[in-house]
């Protein structure tokens, strides 16, 4: 199965949501490989901190840049599950990208420049469609506040309504500092000592899957 995790704008969590899918599902046993097809390459430095702790599930990288689509076709003959971590703008990787994922990922923050770069993502997704009409795209929103007194992402649960070809995800990823020391040590929050966000990764894959 492909993966591909992509956005219309970067700071959105992107590669943060890639690793630690690639994290959890190397974690359940699967045979996992990441595809970093972002030239800021934060996947695929993830991918070799976590590479020198051999007590770690593998997760396989590989960096692949342009049109990626014959390349992921290959790896999902190779692997049970290729993740894309795609360059957060409108890119030739994400666009070639979609013509071959089965599924795709749109994280975004609860925030109005966020929200606003919605209409042009579900236009990409409607032309993809037309290329690859079983692609499944899930919207999912990061970095949510963790405050409870502050509803943004209420207002952007709203805001998905006017956005038919974006499921949104029910689980979100909040706000939280021990996704930033996990990406830093190659690690998956699911494989640090904090149950909450452990249970919003392994939930968000329990929905996507």
């Amino acid at each position: 199965m492909i993966i591909l995790i992509g956005s219309q704008k970067g700071g959105c969590g992107k590669s943060t949501t890639a690793v630690n899918v690639c994290a959890e599902l190397a974690g359940r046993g699967h045979d996992v490989v990441l595809v970093d097809a972002d030239r800021q390459c934060t996947a695929a430095n993830w991918a070799m901190d976590r590479a020198e702790n051999t007590k770690l599930a593998k997760v396989h990288c590989v960096q692949k840049y342009e049109n990626i689509r014959e390349t992921l076709l290959d790896l999902d003959k190779r692997y049970e599950y290729v993740i894309v971590d795609a360059a957060g703008r409108d890119s030739r990787e994400l666009r070639t990208g979609m013509t071959a994922a089965h599924v795709l990922i749109v994280p975004f923050r609860p925030s109005q420049p966020d929200l606003d770069t919605l209409p042009n993502m579900q236009e990409i997704i409607t032309q993809a469609k037309d290329l690859n009409p079983s692609l499944k795209v899930f919207g999912l929103i990061t970095m949510a506040p963790t405050n409870p007194v502050i509803h943004e992402e209420a207002d952007a649960r709203e805001c998905l309504n006017d956005y038919p070809e974006i499921n949104l995800l029910s689980t979100m990823i909040r706000d939280r500092k021990v996704y930033r020391d996990a990406m830093s040590e190659g690690l998956g929050v699911v494989e640090m000592d904090n149950p909450k966000a452990k249970a919003e990764i392994k939930k968000i894959v329990v929905e996507v899957l």
